[in-house]
C-alpha cells in the first residue's frame, strides 16, 4: 500500500501522533463478532498507510490484547524501529469504588501486561460520579505511577470543563481530554476549547462520524427504525441526532455536506472529519476501525487532501442555526454519562 501524506500533531514534546486515530470500540463486542487473527493482520494495513495511532480501553473486549499481539508481530517482522512508530492510547474506566494505591496499580499493570509494554503511551482516565471525589485520589496514584515510569502521559476521557479545572488546579498534569465532538455535537466549543487552549491541553475527538450516520449512506434515506440500527454506535448517535434537531434537519445537514464534498471531490464522511480536525485545540479525531470486517483506509486518508473554505463553513452554520443547543439540553462534555 502506498503511504499517503498523513498529518501529525505534537501532542507533547515526546509524543507525535497521527491526527486520524484508529478507534477500537468496534472490537468490544457491541458491533458484532470479530476474528482476532484477521483483526491483527488488518492492523498492518493501517500501519502501512501511515495510520499508526490507536485508541482503545481496558473494557473494549480484547482491544489491549490485540495491540499486544500486533506489537509482537510487528517487532518480529520489522524490528524495533518499526515498533517505535506505533502509538497506543488506552483508558482506565474503574467502577465507582474506593480508590487505593494497590487497586490503581493492579489495573495499570493489567493493561501493561495485555499490551506487552513497559510503559503506557497515554492513559486516559474516566470517572462516573463527580460527587465522589475519589477521582482525585485515583489521578494522584496515576501520577505516582507516571513518575515510576509505568505511564508516559496522563489524560482524561469525558471530563467536563469544571472538573478538568479542578484537576488542573490540583497540580495534576493532563495532556489531553477525549470528548464527543462532531457536526452534531459541538459542545466543546462552549467552554472546553478555551480552557484547553489556556492550559496547553489537547482534545481527542470521538463520534465525529456519529457512528456512521454522517456518511453518504444515509443521505436521502428515511428515518431508520430502532431495529435497523445494527450497532451500538448507530443507536447511540441516532439519539444524539434526535436531541440535536431530528431526522429532517439531519437530512438538510447531509445535503449541505454533499455539496461541500462534491466541491472538494471527497465524501460526506471526509467533510465531517475535516470539520472537527480544523477546530481549535483538537489534536486528532478518532475514527472506528472495523478490524477484520471492513476498512475504508484509502477514503479516510482523503481527509488530509483538502481544507474547508469560509464559504463551506457558512453553509454549515446556516444548518447549525436551526438546531437545538446541546450544551443547554445535555450539559457540558461527558454529562450524558452522568445524568
Amino acid at each position: 500500500m502506498t503511504v499517503a501524506t498523513v498529518d501529525h500533531q505534537q501532542l507533547t514534546p515526546e509524543l507525535n501522533i497521527c491526527r486520524l486515530v484508529n478507534g477500537m470500540w468496534q472490537v468490544s463486542g457491541a458491533h458484532g463478532r470479530i476474528n482476532g487473527t484477521a483483526a491483527v493482520q488488518n492492523m498492518f494495513d493501517y500501519y502501512d498507510a501511515g495510520l499508526t495511532t490507536w485508541d482503545l480501553a481496558d473494557h473494549y473486549g480484547p482491544a489491549e490484547e490485540f495491540i499486544g499481539e500486533f506489537r509482537r508481530q510487528l517487532q518480529q517482522e520489522r524490528g524495533e524501529d518499526a515498533l517505535k512508530q506505533l502509538q497506543a492510547f488506552t483508558k482506565w474506566v474503574p467502577r465507582p469504588v474506593k480508590m487505593t494505591k494497590d487497586l490503581v496499580e493492579k489495573n495499570i499493570n493489567r493493561s501493561l501486561q495485555r499490551m506487552d509494554v513497559e510503559s503506557l503511551d497515554l492513559l486516559q482516565f474516566h470517572w462516573w460520579e463527580y460527587r465522589d471525589r475519589g477521582y482525585l485520589d485515583a489521578l494522584q496514584y496515576l501520577a505516582d505511577l507516571q513518575k515510576a515510569g509505568k505511564i508516559k502521559h496522563l489524560a482524561l476521557t469525558n471530563f467536563d470543563t469544571e472538573h478538568l479545572k479542578i484537576i488542573t488546579e490540583a497540580g495534576i498534569k493532563i495532556v489531553s481530554n477525549q470528548v464527543q465532538f462532531s457536526l452534531i455535537d459541538r459542545r466543546p466549543l462552549q467552554n472546553m476549547v478555551q480552557f484547553c487552549q489556556e492550559h496547553d491541553i489537547k482534545l481527542l475527538a470521538y463520534g465525529t462520524l456519529a457512528g456512521g450516520l454522517l456518511s453518504d449512506r444515509y443521505l436521502n434515506q428515511s428515518e431508520p427504525r430502532r431495529r435497523e440500527l445494527k450497532t451500538a454506535s448507530l443507536g447511540k448517535y441516532k439519539q444524539m441526532v434526535d436531541a440535536w434537531g431530528g431526522w429532517s434537519l439531519f437530512q438538510q445537514l447531509l445535503s449541505v455536506l454533499q455539496q461541500i464534498a462534491e466541491k472538494h471531490q471527497v465524501s460526506i464522511a471526509n467533510v465531517a472529519v475535516r470539520y472537527v480536525l480544523e477546530q481549535p485545540a483538537v489534536a486528532g479525531t478518532i475514527v472506528g476501525a472495523r478490524l477484520g470486517v471492513s476498512q475504508n483506509i484509502a477514503e479516510n486518508l482523503r481527509v488530509f487532501e483538502f481544507e474547508l473554505t469560509p464559504e463551506d463553513k457558512d453553509k454549515l452554520e446556516s444548518v447549525f442555526a436551526q438546531s437545538r443547543n446541546l450544551y443547554q439540553a445535555i450539559g457540558d462534555c461527558g454529562d450524558e454519562y452522568r445524568r
